[in-house]
């Protein structure tokens, strides 16, 4: 089996991947996430996604290495983390009592032979009417400063929605883990076939 290969830092992505019980390795992929002019939020969390598995790549000549980016929009408004309080009350104010569409982008890169599978799998939040109050208890107890969006789902932030619309809930938290079996399956790793091997 090749190496498996989290291009990703993100502590809730790594809990997210621990769930198919296989061997996995980390790396930072530290590129720059900025959105090309003009460019539509699904190819923003695609290419990023990409771009976040092959910067790693030098490191694992011999790995399939799973990139993930994730982007909300609401309103036609592209927005990535608050990384502050002012912005998640920015961000979540916008959301109260709307619809916003989360957009993951997933790529599976086998370095050895160069060869990318990719996808975007998009996951709608009905947010519940919110408070000021309600915003600044949310954001205060959980500080989701570094989540797309200003919540975790996984927590606290559940108590911010009427209704979640998706495949796979894990693809909010930021690793589409349904469509991440699918993709590695293209590329000759069965996750069920492997853990006889563990």
């Amino acid at each position: 089996m090749k190496t498996l290969v989290l291009g990703s830092t993100s502590p809730f992505r790594q809990s997210i991947l621990e769930k198919l019980n296989l061997p996995f390795a980390c790396a930072n992929p530290n590129i720059d996430e900025s959105a090309l002019v003009n460019e539509m939020p699904q190819a923003l969390v695609e290419r990023l996604a990409v771009e976040k598995a092959k910067a790693v790549a030098s490191q694992f000549p011999n790995a399939l290495i799973i990139g993930s980016d994730q982007v909300a929009v609401c309103d036609g408004d592209i927005l990535g983390k608050p990384h502050n309080f002012d912005n998640g009350v920015k961000q979540l104010t916008k959301f109260s009592n709307k619809s916003v569409t989360f957009y993951t982008g997933l790529c599976v890169y086998d370095s050895s032979s160069d060869t990318t599978k990719s996808l975007v799998e998009p996951f709608i939040v009905h947010f519940n009417k919110l408070s000021p109050s309600a915003i600044a208890s949310y954001l205060t107890a959980e500080q989701p400063y570094n989540c797309a969006g200003s919540f975790k789902s996984e927590g606290l932030g559940i108590c911010l929605f009427k209704k979640l619309e998706g495949d796979d809930p894990n693809t909010l938290i930021g690793l589409p883990l349904i469509k991440l079996v699918t993709l590695l399956k293209q590329h000759g790793l069965d996750v069920l076939e492997e853990q006889r091997y563990q």
